[in-house]
């Protein structure tokens, strides 16, 4: 138990010297590890920098400080885009072959209403309306039981009425939460921020939490806007008023235009082709070296435009996000490759935002910041601080204790103890995984049990001596028959950390991800290493009694 093979002492000190790598860039300042430009870093590291770790612990919201942000998910526009679309499904059924010939159906209130002509036309249309009443859930999985709408005849009057059931509306606003949790996080990730915590927040809220940000108006134009995108040709017949006012034929719609030279754009409601095609967005420059976004269509997309485009050489189209036109350039030569570039009054920054929204597609619904927060740095400083003075006075503390207790053995535990935080100061930077103040509380509850498996080891050192076993016999004795009691310990422990990581979110993973890096450098510090410290100690003082 106290012989180390060279190849375990060369692995030991390998551990050692990578956690003191990856921690060291947390005390050097920022700029003796980067170039500096204007006072501010750039992304280029310095001189020997270049071929070491040169980042640093990334700081959660708490410590870092950043924008706190609520929004709210429009359910009235899911509910009625879903009506809207039952009621194009009816027009769809009722059409098929043989077509049942009815007015057009209409909303009315809460309901989808369709009208028959003939009085035996009213079962053939309840029968083929059935289909738009589906399972909700997985049969496989116990669901489906519960049905999509409700569809209901109404013979005095020759109508039937259908209506979202509450299942089918419940399990609509959980499926709108849920996707745009993930075009957020896109939209976030894409803009280069680091660990945001984005989570569904109730039943129609989301809570998006970004660390470094300090705008937080950035980040609402960013995540706010629903990006819908379409392509439409521009009808030039139309006139518009200055109000943005104009007899429009069937078919044509006036949308507002980010170019102030001419306001107001009438186009044809057809869309040529939908963002939904689009595969890829990127930001760039036009020839004249002006921003720009370049997109690609998917190949149903680019043959469509290609079509278009071959077919309205010298007219005009206008490229439409979330109703309001943000370019209508005139068609040079058909483009068919399936490509293009947007051109506007753009800024880099602009041109950038909108390439992240394209990308990241559009939201199911319009959002509404209903709560905003920032916290300063000021606040994440005196955070810091503060966690820095809990960590250290937690630390003396059990320095003292172990050193009033086992003496020398506690100088032995004292010194895996130091070790033990630089491992986990440099497991939290290589990993980048983000500290935040639960986070700190975590590393602070790992120094306390980190000595637990060293009080477990002396103890049963102490036990070994007093029943008359030589201090050699006893040093083996006690950290062989008390590594099976460590090992169950800090598994239960690491498990739970594992739930509480997986199940968890926000702060609560901060403290998971520390308590559990905490515990496997524990068990290496307290077991592998003070082992160590113990074994140089007693081959080479050859101690004829154990001072514990």
């Amino acid at each position: 138990m106290l012989y180390f093979a060279r190849w375990k002492l060369a692995v030991i000190l390998a551990v050692i010297v990578a956690g003191l790598a990856y921690s060291v860039p947390n005390v050097v300042p920022v700029e003796q590890r980067y170039e500096m430009r204007n006072d501010e870093p750039t992304d280029t590291p310095r001189g020997i920098w270049r071929f070491l770790p040169h980042d640093t612990v990334r700081l959660g919201l708490d410590l870092r400080g950043g924008s706190h942000l609520v929004f709210e998910v429009d359910m009235e526009e899911v509910r009625t885009n879903r009506m809207e679309g039952l009621l194009e499904e009816a027009r769809v059924a009722l059409r098929q072959d043989p077509a049942i010939i009815t007015p057009r159906p209409a909303i009315v209130g809460d309901d989808v209403v369709v009208r028959v002509n003939d009085a035996a036309d009213l079962d053939p249309a309840y029968e083929r309306l059935q289909s738009l009443s589906r399972p909700i859930g997985n049969p496989a999985t116990g669901g489906g039981t519960q049905r999509s709408a409700d569809i209901v005849r109404d013979r005095d009057e020759n109508t039937i009425r259908i209506s979202i059931t509450d299942a089918a509306l419940a399990d609509i606003r959980t499926r709108t939460v849920q996707q745009s949790v993930e075009v957020i996080r896109r939209r976030i990730d894409a803009s280069g921020t680091t660990e945001p915590t984005i989570a569904p927040q109730g039943d129609q809220r989301v809570l998006v939490q970004v660390p470094g940000e300090s705008d937080p108006q950035r980040i609402i134009d960013l995540v706010g806007q629903t990006a819908s995108m379409s392509f439409h040709m521009v009808d030039p017949t139309v006139t518009i008023g200055a109000d943005g006012q104009g007899r429009t034929p069937p078919g044509v719609v006036i949308f507002p235009q980010e170019n102030p030279g001419e306001p107001f754009v009438a186009v044809q409601r057809r869309a040529l082709v939908s963002g939904e095609n689009l595969t890829n967005a990127v930001s760039t420059t036009n020839q004249s070296g002006q921003p720009a976004v370049s997109f690609t269509f998917d190949t149903t997309g680019a043959q469509a435009f290609g079509r278009a485009t071959q077919q309205n050489v010298g007219q005009r189209f206008a490229i439409v996000l979330d109703g309001v036109v943000i370019s209508a350039p005139v068609i040079r030569s058909p483009i068919l490759g399936g490509s293009g570039i947007i051109e506007g009054n753009f800024t880099f920054q602009s041109a950038n935002d909108l390439a992240i929204l394209l990308q990241a597609g559009a939201l199911p619904a319009s959002l509404t910041p209903v709560e905003q927060r920032s916290v300063g740095p000021g606040l994440g400083q005196d955070s810091i601080e503060r966690g820095q003075i809990a960590v250290m006075v937690g630390f003396l503390a059990v320095i003292v204790f172990m050193l009033m207790a086992y003496g020398l053995f506690g100088v032995f535990s004292t010194g895996a103890l130091l070790v033990n935080v630089v491992l986990i100061l440099g497991a939290l930077t290589g990993l980048q995984a983000t500290l935040t103040l639960p986070g700190i509380a975590g590393i602070i509850l790992t120094i306390g049990m980190a000595v637990d498996a060293n009080v477990l080891i002396f103890e049963r050192i102490r036990e070994e001596s007093r029943a008359g076993r030589s201090p050699v016999n006893a040093v083996e004795t006690g950290y062989s028959k008390a590594l099976s009691a460590i090992l169950d310990a800090n598994i239960t422990t690491f498990i739970a950390a594992a739930v509480l990581y997986f199940l968890g979110a926000g702060p609560v993973r901060g403290f998971a991800v520390t308590l559990g890096i905490g515990i496997i450098t524990s068990v290496f510090t307290a077991f592998v290493l003070s082992r160590l410290f113990v074994a140089i100690w007693v081959k080479g003082a050859k101690p004829k009694k154990l001072p514990i």
